[in-house]
């Protein structure tokens, strides 16, 4: 089969992204597992070589040229000046120049030119002061293609996933957003990506809101109206769907390798015991976009910004991933087009 194209952005210039993407070219195995295209300034692909003490031969290609590229290629962009880099500083500069680039590598894959994106951390503080009106770059990236279907944010840490019920609010408004579908829909999500990616049917676990799952209606019901028949409705439509389970003992299961995800019902139940198994290797995936995305589920990391301190781990982690859903996505796009 083919292997899959994948453009990569750098990330907020200010950041570890670049240091990161220079230490990724250089990890065993990855040229050889997609064709890359680098899209953004080449300052800034070279200061992140600089930084980490790499040598990075650009093989700039003029836009017309993307649609064949193979190898590792760049597509230049002019986005900052060299000047408005600001090491460990939020700057405005550092957001517009992450979302042109991000802009530019979604058009790319609207038309079939990559397979799939990878992008450097992103600084939220710096693209919020360079317009971002979105509430994260997730709903910024399905805003901008169009897309009105389900979507959330996908966290992963190596063959273990994490989906959620609801997301960025107040824990006193989370009861309130679970219901039923919701629910579903989250296994839906899981289930899905975790296809994309090749694991073929999936076993997934679903979290309790309540201690103890709710101690037969002792701590709350949301487990025996919401959560149980959530569950059947999916094990009816012939999903290996289990749960619900106690929030502080599922994280057990898959730490042992039982289930293939966990589908949490609010944000910080599933990130700490995520985090905490393996902050260093987690992974963000932009789950139910029509196109692959993948992030190091990290941040910019100011502290340690330009040091050639960056752990690759995490963004290995996420390239291996993407380059398995982008590998999926384009086949099943190239089947679509072919004649039948």
């Amino acid at each position: 089969m083919t292997r899959p194209r994948l453009a990569i952005v750098p990330g907020d210039p200010s950041g570890i992204g670049p240091e990161l993407i220079a230490k990724l070219l250089q990890d065993d195995g990855v040229r050889d597992a997609a064709d890359i295209l680098l899209v953004g300034d080449g300052h800034l692909w070279r200061q992140g070589a600089e930084q980490a003490d790499l040598a990075l031969d650009l093989n700039t290609l003029p836009e017309e040229r993307i649609g064949d590229f193979e190898g590792l290629a760049h597509l230049e962009m002019q986005t900052i000046d060299p000047a408005d880099v600001r090491i460990a500083e939020v700057t405005a500069a550092g957001g517009t120049t992450s979302l042109r680039c991000l802009d530019k590598a979604m058009d790319l894959a609207q038309g079939a030119q990559v397979d799939g994106i990878l992008f450097g951390p992103f600084n939220k503080a710096a693209m919020t002061e360079a317009g971002l009106d979105a509430e994260d770059e997730h709903r910024y990236m399905a805003r901008y293609l169009g897309f009105t279907g389900y979507h959330s944010e996908i966290n992963v840490l190596d063959d273990l996933m994490t989906t959620r019920v609801t997301s960025h609010i107040g824990l006193k408004e989370v009861v309130a957003h679970i219901d039923e579908a919701g629910v579903c829909r989250a296994v839906d999500l899981a289930h899905d990506t975790l296809t994309k990616a090749g694991r073929a049917r999936p076993h997934i676990a679903v979290a309790a809101l309540n201690p103890h799952a709710g101690d037969n209606g002792k701590f709350g019901r949301e487990e025996i109206d919401i959560l149980e028949p959530a569950v059947r409705a999916c094990q009816a439509r012939q999903m290996q769907v289990t749960g619900p389970w106690p929030s502080d003992t599922v994280f057990l299961k898959a730490k042992r390798g039982e289930v293939d995800a966990v589908v949490t019902m609010y944000h910080d139940q599933g990130q700490i015991a995520i985090k905490l198994m393996g902050f260093d290797r987690g992974v963000t995936v932009a789950g139910g976009l029509p196109i692959p995305i993948a992030t190091p589920a990290h941040g910019t990391a100011f502290d340690i910004a330009g040091q050639n301190k960056a752990n690759v781990s995490a963004t290995r982690q996420a390239f291996d991933l993407l380059v398995r859903m982008a590998t999926t996505h384009r086949a099943d796009r190239l089947a679509q087009e072919s004649p039948r």
